[in-house]
């Protein structure tokens, strides 16, 4: 399958590959979509919760969004995608992984980018409660690696109502894109993300008081030394090195079987940009992969047009292709 033509215009704005990712969090305006909350009980007796826009009906498309990282009900970008299904006339779902919702989850867990079975319970209950469902999934950094590794242990047994998936700023491989990120100025986004993931542990720590040490966990510095800690041993791994191992969505996409777009960027700087050209030599062995590594764009960023008129190349690339 051919690689994909981009058409993106960088913003003349932003230059580089900082200034747009930091754009879409910082400077843009974009209020929510949906029109309600709704939480989805687990098997372990823990939520999903799920910010919802509009009714599933029968043969009219719906939108999964799986945001990334520390996504928050308010993710722009999540809304971004949302708003432009809508004005297809198309319903929605943002899906909010454990402890996103804004309270900290019940479990002795959290969630993690290879963590696959809350997204296969959330496509299943609408593929129960609607079986004409049209369902098509769009995956944000975190989400595109969980929703192309779920693709990857399904195979062939994906619900036939799947239709479409999109997978944007994915970071194929786990090890390498937490690598990159302590160089650099990676640290500037790692304390970011850090900040919150070690506020929700402290807070997890006032139910799970063993879960870990206090003081090696205010220590923590990088994604490598939270997955050591955490991460890892929490969620059933021996240390961070077999969390990426397995859970690296690189490791599922020769598997796929529905059809996918791969939508990155090259100066993403989440990922190091070698680790596209590995995933362009699975994917020509693929016909379900589709993939568009546009040169510039950042990390879930591609701003196009005027500062006083900016407009999101993603989320409407993202939303015309899944409409094919």
């Amino acid at each position: 399958m051919p690689e994909l033509r981009s058409g993106f215009r960088p913003a003349w704005w932003l230059p580089g590959p900082h200034l747009p990712t930091a754009w879409g969090k910082f400077g843009r305006r974009r209020p929510p979509v949906h029109d309600r909350l709704e939480r989805v009980r687990t098997p372990d007796d823990d939520h999903i919760t799920l910010a919802r826009m509009g009714q599933v009906s029968e043969g009219r498309p719906h939108l999964l969004v799986l945001h990334g990282l520390e996504g928050k009900i308010t993710a722009k970008y999540a809304h971004g995608l949302l708003d432009r299904a809508r004005q297809r006339g198309w319903s929605g779902d943002l899906m909010m992984f454990r402890s996103c919702d804004g309270e900290v989850n019940s479990a002795r867990r959290f969630y993690h980018s290879g963590e696959t079975t809350d997204v296969d319970l959330i496509i299943r209950k609408l593929v129960d409660e609607c079986p004409d469902i049209h369902l098509l999934v769009a995956g944000v950094s975190l989400g595109g690696n969980v929703v192309l590794k779920w693709l990857g242990e399904q195979g062939d047994g994906v619900p036939a109502q799947v239709r479409r998936v999109a997978a944007i700023s994915t970071p194929f491989d786990l090890e390498a894109g937490s690598d990159h990120m302590a160089s650099g100025l990676g640290p500037i986004y790692l304390r970011h993300f850090l900040r919150t993931l070690t506020a929700k542990t402290l807070e997890k720590l006032e139910v799970y008081p063993d879960l870990v040490n206090q003081e090696r966990l205010r220590a923590v510095r990088t994604f490598r030394e939270f997955d050591d800690l955490i991460t890892g041993p929490l969620h059933g791994f021996k240390d961070a090195h077999d969390y990426y191992t397995q859970s690296s969505s690189i490791r599922f996409l020769h598997r796929i079987r529905v059809e996918t777009l791969l939508l990155n960027a090259q100066d993403d700087p989440f990922l190091p940009a070698g680790i596209l050209e590995q995933v362009r030599e699975t994917a020509r062995a693929n016909p379900s992969l589709h993939w568009e590594f546009s040169r510039t764009g950042g990390h879930v960023g591609w701003i196009e047009g005027q500062p006083w008129n900016a407009s999101y190349y993603m989320e409407r690339r993202v939303v015309d292709w899944l409409s094919l």
